[in-house]
């Protein structure tokens, strides 16, 4: 591992069963793992996507606050549902949280998830670079 490559953990019973990280800093991204809303062995929100969405990128966001970074930072984010049902909930968790942001977003329906209780997991990617504006060339 580099010095230009961090990662951090955050006590998923996956992180060592499958070897992975919960975020990982590379250059100017932080990149965060698919997110559900467990915390520890409990999953908040059970049968309620809407819940379930806000705590899943709540624990998202946390991995990305380990960079010194926020909701401001995030640049894309990626939503798995298990039902189609679920996306105007989901979106509205989204939307209560990246709103002003305007994150690039995918939302997609599968077949399911590891637990048959989870209803959403959430991914997101951050830029830990200048601040908007910095630059010379202005996006159009």
């Amino acid at each position: 591992m580099t010095e230009a490559v961090r990662r951090v953990q955050n006590g998923s019973p996956w992180e060592d069963s499958i070897g992975f990280a919960r975020a990982v800093a590379a250059g100017d991204r932080v990149l965060v793992a698919g997110t559900t809303s467990f915390r520890g062995p409990v999953l908040h929100g059970e049968g309620d996507p809407y819940e379930q969405a806000k705590v899943a990128f709540a624990n998202a966001l946390a991995a990305i606050g380990e960079f010194g970074l926020g909701a401001d930072s995030v640049i894309r984010t990626r939503m798995y549902l298990t039902h189609v049902r679920d996306v105007d909930a989901v979106g509205r968790a989204h939307l209560e949280l990246f709103g002003a942001v305007r994150p690039a977003a995918t939302l997609v329906v599968v077949t399911g998830f590891v637990d048959p209780r989870i209803l959403v997991e959430v991914e997101i990617e951050a830029f830990r670079g200048a601040p908007a504006g910095d630059t010379a060339e202005e996006s159009r």
